[in-house]
């Protein structure tokens, strides 16, 4: 997928956690979509416990010259900290850069496709064999 060099950089924001492996899937979001579309920029912000959170990251951004920012919130649904913490959050934002486009997505478990998705791959895990036993599956 080719996109045009005026396309809005990408945030994926994500809750974050202290274990340091956890942002590993967003590594690999960030990858994917890198291989898809050459020259797309990506990166990534956390609301807490790891860095940059998203006011770090735009003020980032904008410095470096970004003038049009996309949020891709990577939650399951629209609520809790979407509904309650955003919308000043980047108000905020918005305030503090006037002269940058800053636009919040939905939750991409809101999307249909996110939900076939996880659909689809629950339902293979009934024909495979790619299950850990519940009390293994977290870890010590």
């Amino acid at each position: 997928m080719s996109l045009s060099a005026d396309a809005p950089t990408l945030i994926l924001f994500a809750h974050g956690a202290r274990d340091p492996q956890w942002d590993a899937p967003l590594h690999r979001i960030a990858a994917a979509i890198r291989e898809r579309s050459p020259g797309q920029q990506v990166t990534m912000a956390f609301l807490g416990l790891r860095a940059p959170t998203l006011d770090t990251c735009v003020e980032t951004l904008v410095a470096d010259g970004h003038r049009s920012l996309l949020i891709v919130p990577i939650f399951v649904a629209n609520s809790g900290h979407l509904i309650r913490e955003m919308p000043p959050l980047i108000d905020a934002l918005q305030t503090r850069f006037p002269q940058v486009q800053i636009a919040l997505a939905d939750a991409v478990g809101e999307a249909e496709p996110v939900v076939q998705a996880i659909a689809t791959h629950a339902l293979s895990l009934l024909l495979t064999s790619e299950t850990t036993p519940a009390n293994d599956s977290l870890g010590p």
